[in-house]
């Protein structure tokens, strides 16, 4: 298969594709001409390297864990490396789902302070006894 289909199946650039095989992470057969070939399982490793990429790893970190995704061979190294890898993205998560949870909460307050115009909403703010930003302090400390 050649770079550009593979590019297009796995939902990345040529560019992309380049750089992957640059970094070691994708290491295409040769064809005549020295054009690259790729087979079926590069579009499942581009796509893998993308989800990995995506959760916030650097290539290094990727071309550490590659080996075990070819050979399903390990070493205790290489566990210790895929559960410290899961535990970050875990982590992330965990924050992730900490922060939506926050936008939830502001979307909800919104809904309640929305009236017909944002006019209103904002002199709402300013005609609490305390004076403007008292809301917004408010809220901060109920999640605090």
């Amino acid at each position: 298969m050649r770079i550009g289909k593979v590019a297009a199946r796995a939902g990345v650039s040529v560019r992309a594709l380049r750089y992957y095989e640059e970094q070691g992470l994708v290491v295409p057969a040769r064809g005549s001409g020295d054009q690259r070939q790729y087979s079926e399982s590069d579009v499942e490793r581009v796509r893998f390297i993308q989800l990995l990429y995506s959760a916030g790893l650097p290539s290094k970190a990727i071309l550490h864990i590659l080996p075990f995704m070819d050979t399903l061979v390990t070493t205790p190294e290489m566990t210790r490396r895929l559960t410290d890898e899961r535990d970050r993205i875990q982590a992330r998560i965990h924050d992730l789902t900490r922060a939506r949870e926050r936008l939830d909460e502001l979307i909800r307050l919104s809904a309640d302070y929305t009236a017909s115009s944002p006019a209103q909403c904002a002199s709402r703010a300013d005609a609490t006894p305390d004076g403007p930003g008292t809301a917004s302090r408010a809220v901060r400390s109920r999640h605090r």
